[in-house]
């Protein structure tokens, strides 16, 4: 079993890291394997809806995405985490994960998926919203916490005092742990992800 901890942060070792370690730990101690994904500093270029990659399955564009896609078939769980920027997620973790979810999206099917965020002080709420409505659209299981999934302060060492935010984190790895364990135990028994009806678009012009 194996966890994806996706870091959304310019910062490789800033205050999302923080929160996402703290979840791999308490993945680590149920024997889940875990890698935190760094999006990185290059520039990332938004989706463009030219729909290649439903030929290919990959993004025309060689980066850090077609990189992640490679890295996830075999994928249990995956944890987003990007820090608040102007009430909103960063502009390099969506990016990645329009993206992602528009060319890699079937390796990501009904597998379990959270967010987190970090935050100096507000805008936490809001991008939580947004980066759940990712999972929501690609039918996969939303891990909660005891709260919603926010640390605070604006260097690691504060992150590290915010011990409400630290047990979120913590309890987020315990609901994922068990999920995935229970997918797992699940599977070993013959339940299966249901089979998808026939997709159905609709619009409202007449």
């Amino acid at each position: 079993m194996k966890v994806m901890l996706v870091n959304g942060s310019p910062h490789a070792k800033g205050c999302t890291y923080t929160g996402l370690k703290e979840i791999e730990k308490v993945l680590n101690k149920y024997g889940i394997e875990t890698e935190i994904f760094q999006v990185g500093t290059q520039p990332l270029a938004g989706c463009i809806g030219c729909r290649a990659c439903y030929e290919t399955g990959r993004c025309f564009r060689d980066d850090k995405v077609n990189e992640f896609i490679d890295k996830i078939e075999d994928v249990d769980g995956f944890v987003f985490g990007t820090p608040v920027h102007y009430a909103s997620a960063s502009g390099a973790i969506t990016s990645f994960m329009d993206r992602a979810f528009y060319s890699g999206s079937r390796f990501m099917k009904g597998k379990p998926a959270a967010s987190i965020v970090s935050c100096r002080r507000g805008g936490a709420s809001a991008t939580f919203d947004q980066m759940n409505k990712y999972f929501t659209i690609n039918q996969m299981p939303v891990i909660s916490s005891q709260y919603w999934n926010s640390i605070h302060g604006n260097t690691p060492e504060e992150v590290q005092q915010d011990l409400e935010g630290l047990q979120v984190m913590r309890t987020l790895g315990e609901n994922m742990a068990w999920i995935i364990r229970c997918i797992e135990a699940g599977k070993a028994v013959g339940i299966e992800f249901p089979v998808k009806e026939p997709g159905v678009r609709t619009n409202f012009i007449r």
